[in-house]
């Protein structure tokens, strides 16, 4: 199975149409969307990111901002302007939308792989940005291969399965990586409509299940486009100005 891993959406129309797009464009064919959850939040579009994720076949998990646009999480968790487009959304969300999100899992195994937003042992909320936190993970999985979002960083953790030392690598664009069947991993595609690895453009990856080998890809969308639409609502600048720096 070919499966297109998309994460962090973050209401970005734009970057998303872009994603699929190129994914056409370039005959990157896939059986369905694994998509790790924040499709919300930050962004000025997210019934059309909603309803465009819906036309395809997808499982779709819960992110923190899911949860916080639904009422799950409390929103002096968030910092201001964060919180700010919370409460947009939850005054512009289609009331069929707001029921997609709250039937979202927090986190879903699909036999040796692990779907969830953040981390294994904290699905929702925990950041694995380092290799520590990432071996703390590791003692708390089952599955081999653990899927994440919610750092907007594409990235690979890798325990050796034969030594049981965990490794990172920032996956290089285009190229595929081997997923070796002795090790584990914990993997992040990094962020369609958010990334912050100093990379403005949409992250997405695909996954060949057949093949064991995870493929990171990078697609320019059109920033202003969805810069002004963010300022017609008067979102905090900040979060319009770090789009264009991946930020």
């Amino acid at each position: 199975m070919r499966c297109l891993v998309i994460s962090d959406i973050h209401a970005n129309l734009a970057a998303l149409q872009a994603v699929f797009t190129d994914v056409k464009t370039r005959g990157l064919s896939y059986d369905i969307v694994w998509c790790l959850g924040d499709v919300v939040g930050y962004g000025a579009e997210p019934n059309e990111c909603i309803d465009l994720l819906r036309t395809v076949p997808h499982i779709c998990l819960a992110g923190n901002h899911d949860w916080a646009v639904i009422g799950k999480l409390d929103l002096h968790t968030f910092h201001e302007q964060a919180a700010y487009v919370v409460e947009w959304t939850q005054e512009h969300i289609t009331s069929q939308n707001m029921s997609f999100l709250r039937s979202r899992p927090d986190i879903l195994p699909l036999d040796d792989y692990l779907l969830v937003h953040a981390s294994p042992r904290e699905p929702i909320w925990e950041y694995i940005t380092d290799v520590n936190v990432a071996e703390e993970n590791f003692d708390d999985m089952q599955a081999s291969f653990c899927l994440v979002g919610h750092t907007h960083v594409p990235v690979v953790f890798v325990r050796d399965g034969r030594t049981s030392n965990v490794h990172v690598s920032m996956p290089s664009v285009n190229v595929p990586v081997m997923l070796k069947r002795d090790s584990r991993y914990i993997i992040n595609p990094g962020s369609v409509g958010q990334p912050r690895d100093g990379d403005p453009r949409a992250a997405f990856a695909i996954l060949d299940t057949a093949t064991a080998t995870w493929t990171a890809h990078r697609v320019e969308y059109p920033i202003k486009v969805t810069q002004a639409l963010m300022r017609s609502f008067h979102f905090p600048l900040r979060l319009v100005e770090r789009l264009n720096y991946g930020r």
